[in-house]
């Protein structure tokens, strides 16, 4: 028998019972649907990964008090918490113990506890600017780049002068039709003149990135207080050939200006862009994990039910079967057109999987606003496996049925 009149008996009797094979392929669609968006999702956060969490810019190692991920729970987080704070006095003197070994030393403490508010004229910015006190290397230690104005500078520090540099999405708000150079705003009960503007950078994971607004680190402190606050001191080398020999050199700096002793351990965390990125890459194989032992059992059970389908099939399908045999069919033209019709249940429900997969992940990918993708790769896989579950489970079925004698099918009431 010719396999097209095979493939078109199989597509016949499922047609028959529409009911039945779009039940039996809601599992294989929910299994390739798991995996697929994930994989989607994940695929499309890897291709902004450069834009998206390397936040840092370019050679740049940063000491910190906390680790890059502090979602540990139990022993783990309360270590980190009970850490000392890294002071403004300590970053001071690494800063000093670090002159001429290095290009740019930023100096950064966040106002995450503040709800950062611009107010100019009576309008109003959102409740959760990021505000920032820090130095002049801010713009080189994060990848941000002055649009016009001008930018921090050492005097601004010396003095604690309260001068800001806001971020683009800032001055598309207070400032619509005018430039904001010169002008005044107010901020969390104290003013600041404006002095510069930042080139507009985009988001990172769905986070705005130019609602930022940066001041001398020691306004930062004479106004919001230093207490309970930890500074973040980023360095770049003077080359990429010098970076490791200046992390060394950083991190004995570093052990000084905290006071630790020979033996004692470091109580800061160092990382770059490449550990952030391996942060990530190993989240997103714990997720990859998750995903696809889900879609597993969901496949197996799916298979188990294309099983107990073709099963059910055959016995109804009894004296076809005789009928088919006594005309002349061979067994192996039974078992191909059973088969037949497993694989294409199965294929069917991968299809719809991937279409949906697919616009799972990117929609999830839209709102990280990220570039979309298509994980051809793990598509193609998807059609595999399913072609596999479909053997696999219909194997059995499809030999019982090409195992039936003819004569004892025709009696079959």
């Amino acid at each position: 028998m010719l396999f097209s009149e095979i493939v078109r008996m199989a597509l016949s009797s499922l047609g028959a019972n529409k009911l039945r094979a779009a039940l039996t392929m809601t599992g294989i669609t929910i299994g390739v649907f798991s995996i697929i968006s994930v994989m989607t999702a994940i695929g499309a956060l890897q291709n902004s990964i450069e834009s998206g969490i390397s936040f840092l810019g370019s050679n740049i190692f940063q000491f910190a008090k906390y680790p890059v991920n502090i979602d540990a729970g139990g022993e783990t987080k309360k270590k980190y918490q009970n850490r000392r704070n890294i002071t403004y006095r300590q970053a001071l003197r690494y800063y000093e113990l670090m002159q001429g070994n290095a290009q740019e030393i930023c100096l950064k403490c966040f106002g995450r506890d503040l709800k950062g508010q611009a107010v100019y004229n009576g309008i109003k910015t959102t409740p959760s600017l990021t505000v920032v006190g820090t130095n002049r290397s801010f713009l080189t230690a994060n990848a941000y780049t002055l649009s016009y104005g001008r930018n921090l500078n050492d005097e601004d520090v010396d003095l604690a002068r309260s001068v800001l540099v806001i971020g683009k999405m800032i001055e598309k708000r207070l400032f619509p039709h005018e430039s904001p150079i010169g002008k005044v705003i107010r901020m969390s009960g104290h003013t600041y003149t404006v002095i510069g503007v930042l080139v507009e950078k985009g988001t990172s994971f769905g986070q705005s990135q130019d609602d930022i607004c940066l001041m001398p680190i020691t306004r930062f402190f004479e106004n919001y207080g230093e207490a309970n606050r930890t500074v973040n001191i980023a360095t770049q080398p003077f080359s990429t050939e010098l970076y490791n020999r200046t992390l060394d050199k950083g991190i004995s700096a570093m052990r000084i200006a905290r006071g630790l002793g020979a033996n004692q351990e470091n109580d800061f965390e160092i990382y770059t862009n490449d550990s952030l990125k391996s942060a990530f890459i190993s989240v997103a194989g714990v997720v990859r994990i998750g995903a696809f032992v889900v879609s597993f059992i969901a496949l197996v059970a799916a298979g188990i039910g294309i099983m107990n389908i073709m099963l059910v099939s055959v016995t109804e399908r009894t004296k076809e079967i005789g009928v088919r045999k006594s005309i002349g069919a061979r067994s192996r033209d039974i078992l191909r057109q059973f088969l037949t019709e497993a694989v294409f249940i199965s294929e069917a429900g991968g299809v719809v999987g991937i279409i949906l997969g697919v616009i799972g992940g990117d929609l999830l990918a839209l709102w990280l606003k990220v570039d979309l993708i298509f994980p051809f790769g793990w598509a193609f896989a998807g059609l595999v496996v399913c072609s596999a579950i479909g053997i696999g489970f219909g194997l059995y079925p499809a030999y019982r049925a090409a195992a039936l004698d003819p004569i004892e099918a025709l009696r079959y009431e």
